[in-house]
């Protein structure tokens, strides 16, 4: 009897340069991770016990687990939808259609929070012309219905997804990684600039120290560092889904964990770079860093209402902030674009069209209230991501072959450094995300 003919791998769109790339990739890794979460996160966690836990964590879990993942998107050529069938993961094919339709749930829920923040880019844009401006009118109530938020969040939500729309359908090369190359560098600049002005503040010593200086050993107790491991993870948009569909578009010449490794500083230093704009002015203000979530949408407003300009460089700050969240909502929609147009007879331009309307029909529910919003976030955004993650890692450590692996991680002539990663990926990575989801799912239970 013959053997069956191999599934044939479809014809692949790659990245045009590696500057597209690089500016492609540091765009999905930075998203609100980078820099809202993070800095959110150093302040719930005590300041720099977390920044120096992350940082060792990003280095020696985050980026291997990048290179996996890539490393299963560009063997398979397929994004989750068809990875981990083709990859040799038992059940392959359902997990993959979990996992896909976690992110149709996951974008929904993420868009409505990227309209939040375009939102608070207008109110300061308001604020520094004179013109009286609710940012906060955006916002979801913590229980029961506001007519005025929720209409809020509809026509955000719709423009936000609109203009990933329009970036989609015109493919990788023209769409993606051309925007990319615009937004991610004018990020970098924006940053640069609050941190010359929040520097600048009286008294804003005081919250340097507090983010990079006072390193106590006490301090990095079990939760902390289980935060941080979370952290990584989520700077790095590391889920099996988005940097999967991302690692079919590469090229074969291209060094994976050179780029992951590249990767990986520029999210870390997108974060520590949030941090130095945010905390010496939070401090110098007079303002309270541990807030939580609410340091953004709450006490950033605030640290800006009273300073010189601040309107100014509170627009510069949500702007930027937008553009890294928007490049993060563009690849979630890519992951289900691209798994529609591999595995149906959609044309591109027809797949956008019906991710948009599925997904925006799914944002709809955690616009009502907290109470809807925060368990989405937790389960789709957190812990199903830890599970994605673990399933990517597994999948290319012990489901590839090895000379499959070898050869996406290290090309022609593998390196003893290389059959390290390996073993690492098979080893540690896995320990270290099943720390970080148990921990999660406990807290939840």
């Amino acid at each position: 009897m013959p053997s069956p003919k191999p599934e044939p791998v479809p014809v692949r769109e790659t990245f045009a340069g590696r500057f597209g790339l690089l500016m492609t990739m540091i765009g999905v890794a930075v998203g609100l991770g980078a820099v809202w979460r993070f800095p959110y996160m150093v302040g719930r966690f005590g300041g720099a016990a977390f920044v120096l836990f992350y940082m060792v964590i990003m280095l020696f879990i985050g980026i291997p687990a990048l290179s996996a993942e890539w490393a299963l998107g560009r063997a398979t050529r397929r994004g989750a939808l068809g990875a981990y069938g083709r990859g040799g993961l038992p059940g392959g094919k359902p997990v993959g259609g979990f996992l896909f339709g976690v992110v149709f749930f996951a974008t929904g829920y993420y868009s409505n929070a990227v309209g939040w923040v375009g939102f608070h880019a207008l109110g300061e844009l308001a604020r520094a012309g004179g013109l009286p401006f609710n940012a906060g009118a955006i916002l979801p109530p913590d229980r029961g219905f506001s007519p005025v938020s929720f209409g809020l969040q509809i026509i955000m939500t719709a423009l936000v997804m609109g203009a990933c729309g329009l970036v989609l359908t015109r493919g990788l090369r023209r769409g993606i990684e051309r925007v990319s190359r615009l937004i991610v560098p004018a990020l970098y600049v924006i940053l640069f600039i609050l941190i010359a002005r929040s520097l600048t503040l009286p008294g804003a010593g005081a919250g340097l120290r507090w983010f990079l200086g006072a390193f106590r050993f006490a301090a990095l107790t079990p939760p902390v560092m289980a935060a941080a491991l979370g952290m990584a993870f989520f700077s790095l948009s590391l889920g099996g889904t988005f940097m999967v569909i991302y690692g079919s578009y590469m090229g074969e010449d291209v060094p994976i964990p050179r780029n992951a490794l590249y990767t990986g500083v520029g999210a870390l230093l997108a974060g520590l770079l949030a941090g130095l704009a945010i905390f010496p002015a939070v401090f110098a203000l007079g303002m309270s860093p541990d807030s939580g979530p609410g340091l953004i949408f709450d006490t950033l407003p605030a640290t800006f209402a009273r300073m010189p300009l601040g309107g100014l460089f509170g627009f510069l700050f949500f702007a930027g902030l937008f553009g890294a969240a928007f490049l993060s909502d563009v690849a979630a929609f890519e992951v289900l674009v691209g798994g529609l147009v591999d595995n149906t007879c959609l044309r591109r331009p027809r797949a956008v069209a019906v991710v948009l309307g599925l997904v925006f029909l799914l944002a709809i529910p955690p616009m009502l209230n907290n109470r809807i919003f925060i368990p989405w976030d937790l389960a789709f955004g957190s812990g199903l991501q830890a599970l994605g993650g673990l399933l990517a890692v597994v999948t290319a450590g012990w489901c590839l072959s090895r000379a499959a692996l070898l050869s996406q991680l290290s090309g022609k002539r593998p390196r003893p450094l290389i059959r390290i990663l390996i073993w690492w990926l098979r080893i540690a990575v896995p320990a270290a995300i099943i720390l970080v989801g148990g921990r999660w799912l406990f807290s939840v239970l």
